[in-house]
């Protein structure tokens, strides 16, 4: 799965921008797309939206089955699987057909909806493998979440104009990032308004630690870790926001 937005949707924290040793030329979003297309022929979607904002769908493998869901201007890739799908559903009022990312829509929309709602209240309750990008155009707020022991491949880094992407493919986002990424932090969410938490301490600030050679001279390494020395004022919590109006094109390959 694949995911790129502009910053005025979801800014990547600064730290995903330093750049680090034997970077290579980062690709534009519009190169990102044809990349992702190349490798993935065949079982590929892409969903084209508004201002040069995509979201990328490719095949799915035994171990890591995918589930994509469009409802209510609400898109969401879920990879992995839940355990207790039944208890969500019925939590939910969903049918029994419904997929993991039929579930996803349904739970972000209590959190925008039900303001003010805590968002790792809604993830917390998951149990499971999985990792997920939902989408909400009506809204502009994207929404990633990764379990507890990353057991799901996503990463997350920046493009050449800064914009974020997020991919379960390292080689593609290696590509796509001049090597600019590093994998989204395990047990932690990230909203287009509130930014990078962890859903098991959210009242503890999420920290990229910077790995650098040792004489200082280039950073070689970013990863993100919860911080449990800083704490934070209160749990980021979710609003109603105005609706935003986009026309979306959906391309199947």
């Amino acid at each position: 799965m694949l995911a790129i937005f502009e910053q005025s949707i979801a800014k990547p924290p600064p730290e995903l921008s330093l750049p680090l040793a034997g970077q290579p030329d980062k690709k534009t979003r519009q190169e990102i797309a044809e990349i992702f297309r190349s490798q993935k022929p065949g079982d590929s979607t892409l969903y084209r939206l508004p201002n040069g904002n995509f979201l990328g769908v490719g095949g799915e493998t035994p171990s890591h089955p995918r589930s994509v869901t469009v409802m209510e201007d609400i898109f969401c890739i879920f990879s992995g699987a839940l355990d207790n799908t039944s208890d969500l559903r019925k939590y939910y009022g969903l049918s029994r057909q419904a997929t993991e990312a039929m579930i996803m829509v349904e739970a972000y929309k209590v959190l925008r909806d039900r303001a003010p709602y805590p968002p790792d209240q809604v993830i917390k309750e998951l149990q499971g493998k999985f990792a997920f990008i939902l989408f909400d155009s009506k809204d502009s707020t994207l929404f990633l979440a990764r379990d507890r022991e990353g057991s799901v491949a996503l990463h997350w880094g920046a493009t050449g104009d800064g914009s974020l992407i997020c991919c379960s493919d390292a080689e593609l986002i290696k590509a796509a990032s001049g090597k600019c990424y590093t994998p989204f932090p395990p047990g932690c969410i990230f909203l287009s308004e509130s930014g990078l938490t962890s859903f098991d301490h959210p009242l503890h600030k999420v920290k990229a630690m910077i790995r650098e050679d040792d004489d200082g001279s280039n950073v070689n390494a970013i990863i993100f870790q919860v911080d449990f020395y800083t704490r934070l004022h209160s749990i980021p919590r979710r609003g109603s926001a105005s609706n935003w109006a986009g026309t979306t094109v959906v391309e199947g390959e």
